[in-house]
């Protein structure tokens, strides 16, 4: 079973068993809470639940239990929790222009939409295989996006704010949240030409806003701050302890300057510019979750993917400000804020590719030009959740499934767009179809070789690099598009 049925049952048994003071200073297993106080919350909704399936789960030192009942509980739990994910893929659906011409309702953009949301391969893997609890949270963020689509901002700016308060990976997206709220909300109209009109400006919209904010926080965090004990929830919270790289690298810029970095030693250590004795041994491909130094490259510190993201960030920020283009705007800086923080970000999942991906379904069905790059990205990045499912029961089951959305993504855009250009160029193509044989030798050529007992990490670096060159590509290209199209319609403006 995966790690995460323990971590969540020990977050049941901490927020069941212990005081609220307690909660963020448990540490009998290893497994401590770090997600904000919201979802402990819901964990402590859980628990009393979970007790009729089985009062086992929720004693603190049974470490690593695990019964017929208590994974029983823990999938229910998250199949009945992604009601709210479906609601708001039906919200998300209303909200898109389903008058494009079709021969039937299975070439609507409406209908296709809400497959590839729904049926999502990468968070159906990750939620109802590997399990967490991705869905409803997902869910969250598509019912906010849905609401400020509708212009519905205070039911965005609330939904988002509770949101935060769940899973605090969600801030990656709040400058997109905080500039479209500004510019759309809080400014109540726009010149002739499109530009701010500053008299515009609403003080009791900025007012409401930051009420919803403050009352949100102070009801998560309020309690906290009454105990003395912000300081340890933060702490828990932005663990910069953990290492610049999850145990298996998130295919990111990270995973391409690691890469760089070891291939710099083997050469240094070869042609003798390198001392052996002074290279650490090769922590960061070892598969732990901890600190290391590069051997070549400058070593990089928290500060410095903050600063890498923040810049990443800054032009899709600009572009939304000052070239709005309504919910497409918001949608495209959403998206890239994700990609951006994803690519730059300090200790990153590769489940954290999902943040991108699912609103870029969104665009996919609007625009040619960004199903192209819906397909590029969505390919890459399931597949490198591949290494999420290493058991051999597994293999079948997630090249089947990733082989049915792939195959349906694919034909259904290129129905939908048809009319249009080719949705991608012969060198994506032959990128993407690259994957195959990677797998093949990654699952099924490499395990017969003696390099399997000398170098196991050879296969999860194999495919974080290779998938990093793709949403690599796919962050540039879409950042590509979006300047373009900013640049355009000022020149029409003109």
């Amino acid at each position: 079973y995966s790690t995460d049925f323990e971590v969540h049952r020990n977050w049941l048994a901490i927020t069941h068993n212990l005081p609220l003071s307690q909660w963020y200073y448990e540490a009998t297993s290893e497994w401590t809470l770090d997600y904000p106080p919201f979802f402990a919350w819901f964990e402590y909704a859980l628990s009393h639940i979970a007790k009729y399936f089985d009062p086992k789960m929720l004693v603190i030192e049974n470490l690593n239990y695990t019964s017929r009942a208590t994974i029983f509980f823990q999938r229910f739990s998250v199949i009945f929790t992604d009601i709210l994910f479906i609601y708001a893929v039906r919200e998300c659906c209303r909200c898109v222009d389903g008058k494009r011409a079709a021969k039937d309702i299975l070439e609507k953009p409406t209908f296709i939409l809400a497959v590839l949301l729904l049926w999502n391969f990468g968070l159906l893997i990750v939620d109802h295989i590997h399990f967490q609890y991705n869905g409803f949270l997902f869910g969250l963020m598509l019912l906010s996006v849905a609401r400020l689509c509708q212009k519905r901002y205070l039911e965005g700016a609330l939904l988002f704010a509770v949101l935060l308060h769940f899973k605090h990976i969600y801030v990656y997206v709040a400058p997109a949240y905080g500039i479209y709220l500004l510019r759309s909300y809080c400014f109540t109209a726009n010149n002739a030409d499109g530009s701010l009109k500053w008299r515009s400006f609403s003080l009791l919209h900025v007012t409401l806003l930051g009420l919803i904010v403050c009352l949100v926080s102070a009801l998560s965090l309020g309690p906290f701050i009454v105990l003395g004990q912000l300081p340890q929830v933060i702490s828990r919270l932005f663990p910069f302890k953990r290492g610049l790289c999850h145990a298996y690298w998130a295919p990111n810029f990270w995973a391409l300057y690691n890469a760089m970095d070891k291939a710099l030693t083997i050469f240094g250590l070869r042609c003798n510019f390198l001392d052996p004795t002074k290279i650490p041994k090769a922590s960061m491909t070892g598969g732990l979750v901890q600190e290391f130094q590069h051997t070549v490259l400058p070593s990089v510190t928290p500060l410095a993917t903050l600063i890498c993201t923040f810049i990443s960030i800054l032009p899709s920020v600009f572009c939304l400000w000052f070239k709005p283009q309504g919910p497409r705007g918001f949608l495209q800086c959403l998206v890239l804020c994700a990609l951006s923080s994803f690519m730059f970000g300090w200790h990153v999942h590769e489940k954290a590719i999902l943040l991108a991906i699912l609103p870029l379904s969104l665009l996919s069905v609007q625009r040619a030009k960004d199903a192209g790059i819906y397909l590029i990205l969505t390919t890459t990045g399931h597949f490198s959740l591949f290494p999420l499912l290493f058991t051999p029961p597994e293999l079948p089951i997630k090249i089947l499934l990733m082989l049915l959305f792939t195959v349906y993504s694919f034909s259904s855009l290129k129905s939908l767009f048809r009319r249009e250009r080719p949705l991608l160029n012969w060198l994506e193509t032959i990128y993407l179809v690259q994957l195959v044989p990677l797998e093949i030798f990654c699952e099924f050529i490499f395990p017969l070789t003696p390099w399997k007992r000398h170098f196991p990490f050879i296969p999860l670096l194999m495919t974080s690099v290779y998938c990093a060159l793709g949403v690599t590509y796919a962050w540039l290209k879409l950042y590509v598009s979006v300047l373009t199209e900013r640049i355009s319609v000022r020149q029409k403006a003109e």
